[in-house]
């Protein structure tokens, strides 16, 4: 079908490049810049200093993102990532939003009540952790850097991907433990 389209000149190519292009668009490229940040500290600051050039090292492509911005978790700082006018998402390096994502409840409740929100998606952060809600806009969009799984030291860059999740790269949950990979 594509292919008549574009043959008849319905599409032109620049138009089927760029369908092409947000097709392959997935969560899995934030998996591949949260992998090697867990296994290279050096890309890991660059990541954290320069998100969108260090996306470019893996070939991820976030230029289309006026500024894109990773934060890290820690053992005392977890981000949860909202858009409470709409429904912004760095959709160039993580793919299409969850549906929930842009659901007037999830934008109103992460705010209001953070905490609950986690748990409604099977995390519960430690008492001691400070829950910081960050508010994506037009210009501006986050990732998560999730902190590394206990017990990962020793596994590889694929195999460490294979413990990252969309929920981990918002904010909403953690990465899978080393179990369950």
């Amino acid at each position: 079908m594509r292919e008549l389209l574009v043959e008849r000149g319905v599409v032109d190519d620049d138009v089927d490049r760029q369908i092409g292009a947000d097709a392959s668009r997935s969560w899995q490229q934030g998996a591949r810049l949260v992998s090697r940040a867990w296994v290279d500290p050096a890309y890991r600051q660059r990541l954290l200093t320069d998100a969108k050039a260090a996306a470019r090292e893996l070939d991820v492509d976030a230029d289309a993102i006026k500024e894109f911005v990773v934060l890290e978790n820690t053992e005392e700082v977890h981000h949860l990532v909202v858009c409470t006018l709409c429904s912004c998402y760095p959709r160039a390096v993580l793919g299409d939003p969850p549906a929930w994502y842009k659901s007037e409840a999830y934008r109103s409740r992460a705010v209001r009540e953070p905490a609950a929100v986690l748990a409604e998606f099977g995390w519960e952060p430690p008492e001691q952790m400070r829950i910081v809600v960050v508010d994506s806009s037009a210009d501006r969009r986050f990732m998560v850097l999730p902190r590394r799984p206990r017990g990962s030291e020793g596994m590889s860059e694929a195999d460490l991907r294979g413990l990252v999740t969309r929920n981990s790269l918002i904010g909403v949950g953690e990465p899978r433990p080393v179990a369950d990979a």
